[in-house]
Order: structure tokens, then sequence, then C-alpha cells
């Protein structure tokens, strides 16, 4: 998992966006035209069983969210991805522009793209907002806020209701200037020209496509995986959330942790890879992101401020959290970690060979022996092994 700290903290090694804000009745009050969460229908689902509804007790039910893909894809279409696990899944913005071309289309996200793209790479704190979809229920929720915070120019005195006050607060924080805001009112704008011509009818497409796919994921997960991450969750302080597949997202997922302000069970979200054919290959992402709440703790006590500036921070979090991954279904899931390592062999444009997977992982994710040692042993301890 590359995670942040969140758009109010500075960017770190470890980009597990963690954000004490309570956020969810402000941005209810404030969306006169959008609801909470959707649980079903076609722009947002929960999967599971043949209902298409998850069994209410489930701990962390698989879903698909509209607009997180929607989110997500604006900055998959704006970005020069060249991560080592790349940010968004390998080729898919070359993959979606074959498709609008097909279809002779251009929208507002592709003659704007120039514009947009050119802050991103001025701020680069603006890679931050994208974990932002994560906390709205739909895209008109987001809409609403969007229209609340534009209309104030960013500040919540300016509003009288206190909880459209806290949204506003909130997306400040995104975008505390007016040149931000600038980025933000005409990224909407571009956004919503091509969810309206474009992404809405493509999204449909490519959920009924792979309907049969998170069935399967939601039945192996809830049947075998779940069960056997449940240790693991519960002593990481991730005991309950929601694991959203995602379409623009491919080995490197995205995180929001739990709220430590919010009333009654502390939630995530974990937005993975969402399975073209192989559903497990979102267990394997969805391992490379819980395990952050461990490994981002390893490199912060194991790089020096020195390192940090250097860019060795950010180096150690990519090849920790793939090690990471691997170390934890080794314990938890053995029958997973082969699969696991090749697949983020593939992610990351590596050969894979017809041996031993992990050795090759290792190599091309080179961890230092004492951030892999202090890893176990905090594994251990979670796991109650001493």
């Amino acid at each position: 998992m590359r995670s942040f700290t969140g758009a109010f903290g500075p960017f770190r090694a470890s980009r597990h966006f963690v954000f004490a804000l309570a956020l969810g009745a402000g941005i209810t009050a404030c969306a006169s035209g959008g609801g909470g969460a959707a649980t079903g229908g076609e722009s947002g689902g929960t999967a599971g069983t043949a209902g298409g509804t998850t069994a209410p007790q489930a701990a962390w039910p698989v879903k698909t969210r509209e607009h997180v893909d929607l989110w997500l894809h604006g900055y998959a279409m704006l970005s020069d991805d060249t991560a080592k696990v790349p940010l968004f899944r390998r080729n898919y913005r070359s993959a979606i522009q074959v498709v609008k071309n097909q279809q002779n289309l251009t929208t507002q996200l592709d003659v704007n793209r120039t514009q947009l793209a050119t802050r991103l790479r001025t701020n680069p704190g603006l890679a931050n907002t994208q974990f932002l979809a994560l906390y709205f229920g739909s895209w008109e929720d987001i809409k609403t806020a969007a229209g609340h915070f534009l209309e104030t120019e960013g500040d919540p005195r300016r509003a009288r209701d206190q909880a459209i006050q806290g949204v506003i607060a909130f997306l400040a924080g995104n975008f505390p200037n007016a040149a931000d805001r600038e980025w933000f009112r005409l990224f909407m704008v571009s956004l919503d020209d091509e969810s309206t011509r474009f992404y809405h009818s493509y999204w449909l497409q490519q959920n009924r496509s792979r309907t049969g796919v998170v069935d399967a994921l939601s039945t192996q997960w809830q049947q075998t995986y779940y069960p056997k991450f449940r240790r693991y969750l519960m002593g990481t302080q991730q005991a309950a959330g929601d694991m959203i597949v995602s379409l623009p997202i491919g080995g490197e997922g995205r995180t929001v942790g739990s709220n430590p302000t919010s009333v009654g069970t502390r939630s995530s979200i974990v937005a993975v890879t969402y399975p073209e054919t192989d559903a497990i290959e979102a267990i394997y992402v969805f391992a490379h992101e819980v395990v952050g709440t461990i490994m981002n703790g390893v490199i912060n006590d194991n790089t020096t401020p020195a390192q940090q500036r250097e860019g060795l921070g950010q180096q150690y979090a990519t090849d920790g959290l793939v090690i990471g991954g691997a170390l934890l279904l080794q314990r938890l899931a053995p029958e997973l970690a082969d699969g696991y390592a090749r697949y983020y062999l593939r992610v990351a444009g590596r050969a894979v060979p017809s041996g031993d997977p992990q050795a090759a992982l290792r190599a091309a994710f080179p961890l230092p022996d004492n951030f892999r040692t202090a890893f176990l042993r905090q594994l251990d301890i979670v796991l109650g092994g001493i």
C-alpha cells in the first residue's frame, strides 16, 4: 500500500491516509440530493449472495462504488505513472484512451487534461486528494460538498450550518489556496462531464462483465480467507471495514484508516484491484494494504530524518509493503504466498521465474534485514506468537 498520512499532514514514507475528523453526519446533512453509501443498484453494490447483498454480520464485505472509481479514474487519466508499483492498473490510461477513440469521444477531462496535469506536477501535494472520494457516499455527495466549498471560497465561517462548516473545513485542508480551489473546480467540472458522457456507461458495462468474479471473491473471502485474516485485523485495529474493488487500481491499493472519533465500530476502507478473471488478486492487494499498520511503524522507527530527506523512506515503504504482504500471507494463508509473489512481480514489470517466486520477489523489492526482523517481531506480537 502506498498511502498518505492525510491531506492535513505532511507526505511521509507510508501513504496510509489516517484522518481523525468525523465527516459522516456533516456530509449527509449538506448533501440535499445524495444519500449515504450505496447498498445496491448499479452505482454501488455489495457482493456475497445470490441476491446481491452480503450477510449483515460480515465484518469486511466486498463492495463496488462507482464514485470511488470515477474519482480515481480522473487521477489516473492525469498522472504520469512511473512508480515501481504503479499507482494505477498498468497501462490504464492508454487502454481507456483506446476505448474513447473507438467511440470518437472527447470529454472535458480530455480537453482540460494539460491544464489539470500541469497543476498536479506543480503541486505534488494534490496527489493526497485522490483519497477524498473514500469519505463520501456518492458522486452527488461530492458535488454538493464541492458546491458549498467553492461558494464560500473555502472559508467555513461563511457557512451558517455547523455540519456544512465541517465539510468545508475538510475540503479546505485538501485545497488550501485559491490556485488549488480553481484546480478542484475545473477537475469537478471535467469529471462530471466524463461521467455523463463516458464513464458511467463504461463502469456499468465493466461491472456486468465481472459479476461472476466479484461473487467468487466475496465467497472465497468470507468463507475461507477472512477467518484466516481475522486475528491480524483485530490485532491491528482493523476489525471492521469495507473491501472496495476498484477498476483503476492495480497492485497499489488505497486505504482510509479507522476513524478514532467515530461512534461504535471502528471501520476502515480498503480499495483494491477489481480482478478481470482471478478473484484472488483482490486478496493479494488487500494483504499488501493492511500490512501497512505494522510496516509503516517499522519504517519510521528504522529510518533517520536524513534518509527520509533523501527519499529512502519512500523506497523502503514501496519495498516493505510488498515484502510485508508476502510475509503476512506466509503466516496466515501460505497457499497464497507464491501467487502473491508472482502477481507483484508482474505488477512491477519484472520477469516471473518458473522456479521459486519468493527469491525473485526479494530481489525485486530488497528490504534491509533489520526491517524484516522488526516486522516479523511485531507480527508475532499481533498474532499472539510471543
